[in-house]
């Protein structure tokens, strides 16, 4: 066979696959017998094992990726993946209406689906081709899971619809697991001696999460696709028929979809699905109400979190009875104690529940909790479940009065309660298991993002008392690494690597890993504006503080009680000794060589990821931006370039390498 005869039946082949595939997963119509298929699917491998020059990502025998990944890349989300506001209130739905025909002068139209309790993800397509699968993140940037959303089967890898609107295109969808499926993984994990998850939808998370795609496949996850975010075809304005659009051109498309004229017919699909859902093979947790037409989407526009033509119903919270077998305390990394019910486990709302939170002892007097209680417990919506309230009936005189203690379950030192506050706290700053938070914070991706210092090596270190404080860390040698266990010398050199790059880290970021309470990144950026080093910032008082917009009396009162305290200070002298950034660089003319100048990223960069180096534009005065225009400065090109390197080159932006933008830089570094 000629390779010209080989590449003719290799795409005769994948057609056909690709239509099976079609049938059996998006409509639930098989064409063929798995006999048949696999038949097929075997003759294709074969051929492309002859001809592997004719292998292409989109091809079904690509679904898996070879190897593992080491890390995500961050990707940045071109539109922003917003959450939608809740309610569980009629009331509030109808609000809603009244809001969108006010702005809309009367004229509107809903489309309502099922909220599948899932996870959020998009998907882009460019030349018909599955380009990047990615988590939502914080909105703004999520992780490119792109090798673990291909081995979901009913993701097409290519639109199959050759005259279709959506040859470059995004589009959004939930990561689900089939509640049978759920049961299935959990099963296999208690025969093997691994912790059980909580949920399908934390099963999900947790699957989407991990680095083998291999491993992944073995889960069968599935997706509902049910947004896209804009219009790739002017002369559609309809939601709803992209959606029907989209089913003919291969996906899976969010079920029982309906079109409703008016907030009557909303509230009776709402009301349709109360009890009909727990009959479904996944997790449905509500109803999302949205306005059909693109053009008024876009007139009514978005908040900061939520689009203000969309909402989400949810339905009330599923309850059960269970025992409350026992109380455990949790230390945080700031000391707060946190009581945890250990409950029988009991399914709930297809999750096997088996801890409650608590909050704090108040909550526990005030609902008179004891020890082998029966209780109700409720899901509506948190990640742990919380008792409403006490069987009282059911009591047979065995149940005991829980005494909160007055030490800590960890370093058993003693525990205070301030006058006002509800928490007790563990005020010993040695105590392991708030310096394990502590320092898991401090080496977190926002703060000194220090790859492979993870829970497990920090519980080591911590418990052979290598790591006392922060700076630490800085003193970790491979003679100390390789004595632990699992620790080979590549590994520890690698951990070691990571460490003395986060030397390089702003003085914002090592702020926020410092983890003062009260303090998010936010914040941490405002008051780097505003004190240019860590020594201003010892110095200033409480009002001085205060005065910044953004901060107020909490969060000044909060960062003065830090710096008072001795071992703070003498921590804070020891990271500086070792080389952690504790002021803000001035921005002279050196450092803004690249001031008004626009880049864009393409491609896969070798030296750094693309946030990072998005980061170095900034930090020397430039804008990084996602799309190619004429105001485009320079359009830095990596490995694979996507459709930005044509377009700029058509339009005449300057293109350079990866490594004349590291050349270009290094003057301001």
């Amino acid at each position: 066979m000629t390779i010209a005869q080989a590449k003719k039946e290799i795409e005769r082949l994948r057609k056909k696959i690709d239509n099976y595939n079609y049938h059996y997963y998006i409509l639930d119509r098989p064409l063929i017998t798995d006999y048949e298929y696999d038949k097929l699917y075997k003759k294709l491998e074969d051929l492309e094992a002859r001809f592997p020059e004719l292998i292409t990502p989109d091809s079904p025998t690509q679904r898996i990726g070879d190897k593992p990944l080491k890390k995500f890349k961050t990707v940045e989300h071109k539109i922003k993946m917003l959450s939608l506001d809740n309610t569980y209130s009629e009331n509030e739905v109808r609000e809603f209406d009244k809001r969108v025909r006010k702005a809309l002068e009367n004229n509107v139209e809903y489309e309502v689906t099922l909220k599948i309790d899932g996870v959020a993800v998009a998907l882009h397509y460019e030349d018909g081709r599955l380009i990047l699968g990615s988590t939502r993140g914080d909105g703004s940037y999520g992780d490119d899971i792109t090798q673990n959303i291909r081995t979901i089967k009913s993701v097409p890898l290519h639109i199959i619809k050759d005259k279709t609107p959506l040859k470059s295109v995004e589009v959004r969808g939930e990561v689900y697991l089939s509640i049978s499926s759920f049961e299935q993984l959990n099963k296999e994990r208690e025969r093997i001696g691994e912790p059980l998850f909580a949920n399908p939808r934390n099963a999900a998370a947790g699957t989407l999460k991990l680095l083998d795609a291999k491993a992944v496949a073995q889960r069968r996850l599935d997706i509902f696709i049910h947004t896209i975010p804009v219009s790739p075809d002017a002369g559609v304005d309809s939601h709803y028929e992209m959606l029907k659009i989209l089913k003919k051109s291969g996906f899976k498309i969010i079920p029982y979809l309906r079109l409703c004229s008016d907030i009557e017919q909303v509230l009776e699909y709402i009301e349709e699905w109360v009890d009909k859902r727990d009959k479904l093979e996944y997790e449905v947790d509500g109803v999302v109400i949205k306005v059909n037409s693109f053009k008024q989407r876009s007139i009514l526009g978005n908040t900061v979190k939520s689009p203000r033509w969309a909402i989400a119903f949810k339905y009330p919270a599923h309850q059960a009875i269970t025992k409350l077998c026992d109380i455990k305390l949790q230390v945080g990394r700031t000391g707060r104690i946190t009581p945890v019910a250990i409950l029988q486990p009991v399914l709930l709302s297809g999750s096997t529940i088996s801890r409650a939170t608590l909050h704090n002892e108040d909550e526990i007097r005030r609902k008179d909790i004891r020890l082998n209680d029966y209780v109700i417990i409720e899901k509506g919506g948190e990640v742990i479940p919380k008792i409403i309230s006490v069987i009282q009936d059911r009591r047979t005189g065995k149940q005991k009065i829980f005494k909160f203690p007055d030490h800590c379950p960890v370093c058993k030192q003693k525990i205070i309660r301030l006058t006002g506050e509800a928490d007790w706290r563990c005020i010993n700053k040695s105590c392991p298991a708030q310096l394990k938070g502590a320092i898991l914070h401090f080496v977190s991706r926002q703060a000194l993002d220090i790859e492979g210092l993870g829970i497990r090596l920090i519980d080591q270190l911590v418990d052979s008392k290598l790591i006392r404080r922060f700076d630490d860390i800085y003193r970790l040698d491979m003679g100390k690494l390789v004595r632990l266990e699992r620790m080979a010398e590549k590994s520890a050199q690698n951990l070691l690597n990571s460490i003395e790059l986060s030397k390089n880290r702003s003085f914002a970021r090592v702020l926020y890993g410092l983890g003062i309470p009260n303090i998010g990144i936010n914040s941490t950026n405002l008051l780097t504006k505003e004190f240019t080093n860590i020594d201003l910032m010892i110095k200033a008082k409480t009002e001085d503080y205060a005065k910044i917009n953004g901060i107020g009396e909490i969060i000044a009162q909060s960062i003065v009680n830090y710096f008072k305290n001795k071992e703070n200070l003498l921590m804070i002298k020891a990271l500086q000794d070792l080389g952690i950034c504790f002021k803000t660089e001035k921005k002279d003319s050196k450092q803004q060589l690249l001031e008004n100048k626009v880049f864009v990223f393409t491609g896969e960069l070798k030296s750094m990821t693309r946030l990072q180096a998005q980061n170095i534009v900034r930090s020397l005065g430039g804008r990084s931006v996602s799309s190619i225009s004429r105001k485009t400065d320079y359009l830095v090109s990596g490995k694979t370039p996507g459709s930005k390197y044509k377009k700029a080159k058509k339009i005449g932006v300057a293109i350079i390498t990866e490594m004349q933008f590291l050349d270009l830089i290094k003057k301001g570094r």
